[in-house]
Parts: C-alpha cells; sequence; structure tokens
C-alpha cells in the first residue's frame, strides 16, 4: 500500500475550521431543504473520482445541551450505519463525536429518511473489519489516520425503535 501523503500545512490554518462550520452549515441547511437531493453525495477529495453518500447526524451538546447537525460520510453494514470521527487527521476528536459519548441516543437523516439510532464506538475487532470497508468507500481516511497519533473512531450507528 503506498504512503499517504504528507499532512498539507494550509490544514492548520486557523480559518479552515471556520470555513468548514459555515459551509457545513450551509450543506445542512440545503440537505433538509431537499431532501438529500442536495449534498447528500460528497465528491471532494478521494470522493471526486468515487462519490461517497452522506447522512446528517443530530447531536446534543454535552456541554450547552444545544441541538446540532453534522454532515458526515457513512457505510452500511446490515442494519447499521457506520460513521467515522476522522476530523480531516486533526489531532483532537470532533465535536459531534465527544457530544455521542455525552448522549448516545440520538437520529440521522438518510436523504428523505429520519430515524431514530444508538451510537456506540466500534470494539477493536469491530474496528479492524469495518476500516478496510471505509476506507474502499473513501480512501482519504487513510491519509488522515496517518496525520493524527489519535485512534480516529469508528462509530457504529444502530437503530432504535421510537421517536425520541
Amino acid at each position: 500500500m503506498p504512503t499517504p501523503p504528507p499532512r498539507p500545512k494550509q490544514l492548520d490554518s486557523p480559518l479552515i475550521p471556520k470555513i468548514m462550520k459555515y459551509l457545513a452549515k450551509a450543506q445542512v441547511w440545503a440537505y433538509r431543504r431537499s431532501r438529500g437531493r442536495i449534498g447528500g453525495t460528497w465528491r471532494v477529495g478521494a470522493g471526486f473520482r468515487k462519490p461517497v453518500p452522506t447522512l446528517l447526524l443530530d447531536h446534543r451538546g454535552r456541554k450547552s445541551g444545544k441541538a446540532f447537525a453534522t454532515p458526515l460520510l457513512y457505510i452500511t453494514d446490515g442494519p447499521d450505519v457506520v460513521v467515522v470521527g476522522s476530523q480531516g487527521g486533526l489531532p483532537k476528536h470532533p465535536q459531534w463525536y465527544l457530544n455521542l459519548l455525552a448522549h448516545p441516543d440520538t437520529h440521522i437523516q438518510i436523504r428523505a429518511d429520519r430515524r431514530p439510532v444508538h451510537a456506540r464506538t466500534a470494539d477493536p475487532g469491530e474496528r479492524a473489519r469495518l476500516w478496510p470497508l471505509l476506507v474502499a468507500a473513501y480512501a482519504d481516511f487513510d491519509s488522515y489516520q496517518a496525520w493524527t497519533e489519535r485512534e480516529i473512531p469508528v462509530v457504529i450507528l444502530e437503530p432504535r425503535s421510537g421517536s425520541s
């Protein structure tokens, strides 16, 4: 397997998180209004040649209690949906992941379908099985893992009954 390229220095600009925050808000707005027809596919980086499906993850701030929605790439694994806390290989876990640790019962939206899920971090065996599938869906995940010392979490979103 080829060695991933080094982390681009421009990704460490303090402007990047601000830009990404506004782009994500715009994507959530368009995704919700178009029922996933706009913003439902990621076509950046490795996704340019091989587009990846995108969902909206609802999560509640662990400190603020505020409701948030975050667009994430995903794969399915049987009835489960799998997402990755890569944050582009930054050294810290994304806020949505930390929020899910505090409030694991939440909702996702895939296209027009909004459903209740329970989030949990994949155990080492599950991660070992799922990581190659995630990289097959979006090759840049391997680069992101190479760019950080933290183990990027794989999150399994299990269906749950009810709408609360």
